[in-house]
């Protein structure tokens, strides 16, 4: 059985962190990274959706790094 109190403190500290800020700058990036690229609509956001799973993966990595270091 869940413990609402803890699952509710955990559900608003992970909404209250400043991993989200990165969210728009990933898409931001992507996009234009994207667009200096190709042309057609279809293929900018085809190859802004593998560059953004690329960097969230890179991201991801990296912090499981620092985790364990820690």
């Amino acid at each position: 059985m869940i413990n609402l109190p803890v699952f509710a403190a955990f559900s608003q500290q992970l909404w209250n962190a400043d991993i989200w800020y990165s969210l728009p700058l990933i898409i931001a990036i992507s996009l234009v990274y994207s667009a200096t690229r190709h042309e057609e609509m279809g293929a900018i956001l085809k190859h802004a959706l593998k560059l953004g799973l690329w960097i969230m993966g890179f991201m991801a990595a990296f912090f499981l790094l620092l985790w364990l270091i820690s």
